[in-house]
């Protein structure tokens, strides 16, 4: 998106009633804009995403969009220039890298005093593994969703990105807690008492999992263009969090106890 290549915002507000999104477009097919997106904004407010424009192809945009509504108002314009956008990209990934350091640290050393039959650092890989996927899940979706529909990547997807990780390392924290309960309380192998705990914490997950999923769904129909890839993104990222904390983390624990032993 824009946010992170450059590019110029412009909102406006309707003095009369909005018209719909794809009106607003048909208006400003005819001018070269690289029009990435249109967001409502109050009640009868929009916001244009576009390339970086001169101030002639400017008025142009509110001159073709002041047609048959008696008139707009311009509230916003803003240029991202690249160095801006650059800048914010390498915040944004430097952000996610930390987020995903502090957590990794946060599981081995509430994990610390777990030595049988790993270490608290093995817990720590199985979560920077999960954490991956259930990012890479949500990212690949919006990969398809902007290569045929021209979704972009904003600020706001980043935002949730960085939700879906708290919600993501949350699962798999319950999973490994029950794990370490067991391994304290059972005399089983460390596979079967994998097995157990993910049984045993699996209605938990799942009844968690679909009751922010219901909420979060209601957001996406009902909130508007401004909520709706912001809800997509942690609805993905939940039912990625929630696979992976049963059928990544868990595993990954055992295979990692089987290579441990073998090597």
């Amino acid at each position: 998106g824009i946010d992170f290549t450059g590019g110029s915002i412009l909102e406006i507000e309707y003095k009369d009633s909005r018209p719909s999104n794809e009106e607003i477009a048909n208006k400003l097919t005819g001018l070269d804009l690289g029009l990435s997106s249109i967001q409502l904004s109050r009640e009868k407010g929009v916001i244009l995403r576009m390339k970086d424009i001169n101030e002639g192809l400017h008025n142009e945009v509110i001159s073709q969009l002041s047609e048959e509504n008696n008139g707009v108002t311009e509230t916003r314009f803003e240029l991202i220039g690249p160095t801006i956008g650059r800048e914010l990209r390498t915040k944004t990934i430097i952000l996610i890298l930390l987020a995903l350091l502090a957590m990794v640290i946060y599981i081995s050393l509430a994990f610390r005093r777990v030595q049988r039959p790993l270490g608290s650092w093995y817990y720590g890989l199985a979560s920077i593994l999960c954490l991956f996927h259930d990012i890479i899940f949500p990212l690949g979706v919006f990969a398809v969703l902007g290569k045929f529909l021209g979704v972009d990547i904003s600020i706001s997807i980043i935002t949730a990105l960085l939700t879906v990780l708290g919600s993501s390392i949350n699962n798999t924290v319950v999973v490994f807690d029950r794990i370490r309960e067991n391994l304290y309380l059972a005399k089983s192998s460390f596979e079967e008492i994998v097995d157990m705990s993910l049984n045993q914490t699996l209605s938990r997950q799942i009844n968690t999992s679909l009751t922010a999923l219901l909420g979060l769904t209601a957001i996406f129909i009902f909130g508007g263009e401004t909520l709706k890839y912001f809800s997509l993104v942690l609805i993905l990222g939940i039912i990625a969090g929630t696979y992976s904390s049963f059928f990544i983390a868990g595993p990954v624990l055992v295979a990692l106890d089987k290579w441990r032993r073998n090597k």
